[in-house]
């Protein structure tokens, strides 16, 4: 079995090098990532693997079917970058479900508290030896309303830090699970009943059609003035002009994003020496109210090590002729692809 990794950095060669001694696979690493311009790379493989900022377009595909790829292993949770109704009845696709939901929760409560307590300006000012407190003013967490959009792994996690900070938590989902939540002691609402009462919003949904900029002017006109706003989920859930708009007129008191609609460009890339050309991305850096990390928060070892793990599985599976236990499953019509509840 030959595999072709693309968008892969030296920690994911090493991790995939270390585990292949057991599965003895034939693998390629590439910098390069998946595009309409780079999938030559991929003929004379069976198994492509790629990763959030590769692009699996209706082309992509349809040159895969012809060089006999039978599988797509995503190293992620996400799929938004893959053509579903390209690859119907040609390529399997399958993903990492839940690599670490411990991961992306903890990560998703340091950056709530980051933004809030100023805990990175604390640090700065420190080290110039500068030890005033004037502009480090934050809140206490308990007592506060947490809204979350999307109940999935991750967020049930997240559900039980917020317990732990004593926070009053709301959520929306299309799928509700009513036996956690009454488990867990929080409450599922409408959507716009929770944008009014929270007091923190947080993203934990995927990204379909229905979910992208569901944080708009619109949405964000209907929420408590002083509101936070919390991405760890993907950059295309947030219209980051109204954002922007909203941060300027105060109404969003601060935002924590580790996700960028645009993060293709520049996330995972060193541009220190060279700046960046995205106007709005280099607005949102200025803002002192706003948390930008670089789609860092699944960046543990258990994540890497899990990620590793399910994706060779999978291909193990494929390689033996069972089931693909994290197979992406969906149904299309001329209208489109819908995802499948997933697990």
């Amino acid at each position: 079995m030959k595999i072709a990794f693309f968008d892969t950095k030296p920690y994911d060669r090493e991790i995939f090098d270390e585990l292949n001694e057991i599965y003895h696979y034939d693998i390629t690493f590439f910098e390069e990532r998946l595009n309409d311009k780079t999938v030559k790379l991929a003929e004379g493989f069976d198994v492509v693997s790629i990763f959030v900022q590769d692009q699996a377009s209706a082309y992509v595909i349809d040159q895969l079917y012809n060089y006999g790829i039978q599988l797509i292993a995503l190293r992620c949770a996400g799929y938004n970058n893959v053509d579903f109704k390209a690859a119907k009845d040609k390529i399997h696709v399958v993903h990492v479900p839940a690599y670490s939901p411990h991961a992306i929760a903890e990560f998703t409560i340091s950056m709530i508290l980051t933004l809030n307590r100023k805990i990175h300006k604390a640090y700065n000012r420190t080290r110039d030896l500068n030890f005033s407190l004037n502009g480090l003013l934050g809140f206490d967490m308990y007592g506060k309303t947490v809204g979350l959009i999307g109940t999935g792994k991750i967020a049930k996690v997240f559900i039980q830090i917020l317990n732990g900070f004593g926070c009053k938590v709301l959520a929306y989902d299309l799928y509700p699970d009513k036996a956690y939540a009454k488990e867990m002691g929080y409450d599922y609402v409408s959507l716009d009943e929770l944008f009014r009462q929270s007091d923190i919003v947080s993203l934990h949904c995927p990204l379909t059609k229905d979910t992208e900029y569901i944080i708009n002017k619109d949405s964000i006109a209907k929420m408590k003035d002083s509101v936070m706003i919390v991405n760890t989920g993907r950059g295309k859930l947030i219209n980051t002009v109204d954002l922007i708009d909203a941060l300027k007129s105060k109404k969003i008191s601060g935002a924590a994003l580790d996700v960028y609609e645009e993060e293709d460009k520049y996330f995972y890339e060193d541009f220190s020496d060279k700046g960046v050309k995205d106007d709005v991305l280099s607005r949102l850096i200025t803002f002192p109210n706003v948390l930008i990390t670089s789609h860092q928060a699944y960046f543990t070892k258990e994540a890497l090590g899990n990620i590793a793990t399910t994706t060779m599985d999978s291909i193990q599976q494929l390689t033996d002729g069972k089931e693909l236990v994290n197979e992406i499953g969906y149904v299309c019509d001329e209208n489109g692809c819908v995802i499948k509840r997933l697990s």
